[in-house]
């Protein structure tokens, strides 16, 4: 089984679980992390909407804690024809991307749709210093 092949089954079976009450827009992402690891995320919606935490945001929390640092590849999932990560997540992503040509695959329910580079779906990401100067 490939890395895509893994990482899209995990993003199918975390957007299963994926709390989206009020949009009824459920996503699922996976990652596979420099050290081997598959963690995934769902998006959870809640009351305050659209304050809620995207599938991507999730995938990378549960990389945290897990004790992972940096992503190699991406899948982001959704019973959509094409679901991009959002602005807010592309910038996440490139936070803890291992270089900005990973993949980021954008698949449905039926399979891959498109792949991206981390560079291509952010090519001007924001970047922090080593050193912050007084």
């Amino acid at each position: 089984m490939s890395a895509f092949d893994k990482l899209f089954e995990e993003a199918k079976a975390a957007r299963k679980t994926a709390y989206a009450p009020y949009s009824n827009f459920k996503v699922g992402a996976a990652l596979l992390t420099t050290d081997g690891k598959v963690v995934s995320g769902c998006n959870v919606e809640n009351g305050a909407y659209p304050e809620g935490t995207c599938a991507e945001g999730g995938a990378i929390a549960a990389m945290i804690r897990g004790g992972s640092t940096k992503i190699n590849e991406v899948v982001v999932l959704a019973d959509a024809a094409l679901c991009t990560p959002c602005g807010g997540c592309r910038q996440k992503l490139s936070e803890f991307a291992s270089n900005k040509q990973i993949k980021i695959h954008v698949a449905n329910l039926e399979g891959l749709r498109k792949t991206f580079t981390m560079e291509e779906l952010l090519p001007a990401g924001f970047e922090l210093n080593e050193q912050i100067e007084d």
